[in-house]
């Protein structure tokens, strides 16, 4: 598994570009240049990634959107065939996709893998999720289950899987799945499997990541914009600590499990000359273009209102899920700058981002070219 891992590359730091398959991405905002996630705009922004050097694409797993005035999400491509599409497309790239292990047939899914494996030649990858978005579940006419419940389902659903990836023939006898004469060739490319990664925040959700997954998927978003919030300077040293000491956690989590489990984080990209322009574009973007409507069902969605919530509190939330490409982690500044931010989650345990931008086709190209070069330099990637 060690090329899979690794992405077939030796960059120590490895970066992607997260959530290019729904409409604008992780901005919530009416800025008339927002992300339209189209077919014709994804392949070029493939291109232009596998060109410039990026690792991996990373999708996000989207059937209904959250509304607004934008119709935030309310246009995605589906993960696994969008992935079929770019791994065609390209030549050294990893992409991913991202599967709700209740919404299919596990058989179903390890073949629609296998068949985007064999497409790119071992460059795919699954993100696995259990799913949490009850308007999308009942979409289906689906019962949301209890939520320890949803990871013995996906570990079940994930044993079937990499039967499938390595077993000629056989039956399996579990809880939710009762199978029999299974035959699913061929295997993936070169007798390995994809890499697998999930993004659980839960216990129950870690502990399954730990168990099964190659790498934990998780934001640090939130302590660096709470800080950035207050009245007080922001000590970059303590929220660099604070993280530290986060991904060593979660590292020593996976020991427990005998495993030596990579993390990831992600974050929003913008990316300018001067420290200024960036700061002065993420203000426009985030917070004076805010679909607010849409930001707020968010909120609604994980129970926080205006019912609920203290008023100064639901207003920083709110503006926090504005400010932060939803969750992420604000990379804002010049090329320089952002890479030191970079260098630092390195620094941190990080072994990769993945990262958002306004547009992508505007924004990737400068990204490639100021800022890999400089991560180069600091001997964390190999030069392009």
């Amino acid at each position: 598994m060690s090329q899979r891992v690794e992405m077939y590359n030796k960059n120590a730091l490895k970066i992607g570009l997260f959530g290019a398959n729904c409409s604008s991405a992780r901005t919530a905002t009416l800025v008339p240049e927002r992300w339209l996630a189209t077919w014709p705009d994804c392949l070029k922004m493939a291109r232009i990634a596998d060109e410039g050097g990026i690792d991996f694409l990373l999708p996000i797993g989207r059937w209904k959107g959250y509304g607004g005035d934008s119709d935030f999400h309310g246009t995605t491509l589906e993960t696994v065939t969008w992935a079929c599409g770019l791994l065609a497309a390209t030549q050294r790239i990893t992409v991913f996709g991202t599967v709700h292990a209740p919404l299919f047939h596990p058989l179903i899914a390890a073949k629609e893998m296998v068949t985007a494996d064999h497409i790119g030649n071992g460059r795919f990858g699954l993100n696995l999720v259990a799913g949490w978005n009850e308007g999308e579940f009942q979409m289906f006419g689906m019962q949301q289950r209890e939520h320890d419940d949803r990871y013995e389902f996906a570990q079940e659903w994930l044993d079937v899987i990499k039967r499938a990836w390595s077993t000629e023939d056989f039956d399996f006898d579990g809880s939710h799945f009762k199978l029999s004469g299974v035959r699913a060739k061929p295997g993936p490319i070169g007798g390995t499997r994809p890499m697998i990664i999930n993004a659980g925040s839960s216990g129950a959700g870690q502990a399954f990541a730990m168990r099964n997954c190659d790498a934990f998927f998780t934001s640090t978003g939130g302590a660096r914009l709470a800080a950035a919030g207050t009245s007080q300077a922001v000590d970059e040293q303590q929220i660099f600590n604070r993280i530290v000491k986060y991904v060593s956690d979660i590292k020593a989590n996976g020991r427990k499990y005998g495993r030596e489990i990579e993390v990831y984080t992600q974050g929003q990209v913008i990316c300018r000359p001067s420290r200024r322009e960036a700061e002065e574009y993420h203000h426009y973007a985030n917070v004076e273009c805010a679909d607010w409507n849409a930001i707020e069902k968010m909120l609604a969605l994980k129970n926080i209102t205006p019912q609920n919530t203290a008023p100064d509190e639901f207003r920083a939330k709110r503006m926090l899920q504005a400010s932060s490409g939803i969750g992420g982690y604000p990379f804002v500044g010049s090329p320089d700058e952002i890479a030191t931010e970079f260098a630092n989650h390195s620094r941190a345990g990080f072994r990769g981002l993945a990262v958002s931008f306004v547009n992508y086709l505007n924004d990737v190209p400068y990204f490639c070219d100021e800022v890999l070069p400089r991560l180069a330099r600091m001997g964390l990637r190999e030069k392009n």
